[in-house]
């Protein structure tokens, strides 16, 4: 590996762990924004918005473990591209898996919550 591919594959890198530190504090400081006075429509939005980030982990991680990696592919500027985009796909799919099926879940995350606020 070359200096410049070092040092793209560095800042795409921290670049990447900076995107996945923003997620989950924007899902953190959604939540912990509630309180006793929150309406029922900003619990639901928090909720789905934890629920999303969930779901979106749980399919990086099955994807993760179902893909074997090229050492040779990984280096590429294609191949970054393609984790960054497919980064992407995955939150909307989190999103769309959590809008169509996560009704039940939703639904039960907020009685409890309403329970643990009061």
């Amino acid at each position: 590996m070359d200096l410049t591919s070092s040092i793209s594959s560095l800042t795409y890198s921290s670049a990447q762990s900076s995107v996945d530190d923003a997620a989950a504090t924007s899902v953190t400081s959604s939540l912990s924004g509630l309180s006793s006075d929150s309406s029922e429509e900003e619990m639901k939005a928090a909720i789905k918005t934890f629920e999303s980030y969930f779901v979106e982990q749980i399919i990086k991680e099955t994807e993760e473990a179902m893909t074997l990696k090229d050492d040779d592919d990984e280096d590429s500027t294609m191949s970054q591209y393609k984790e960054l985009f497919g980064d992407q796909v995955v939150q909307i799919m989190a999103d769309e898996i959590v809008d169509d099926m996560g009704d039940t879940l939703t639904q039960q995350l907020y009685e409890q919550m309403c329970r643990n606020l009061q």
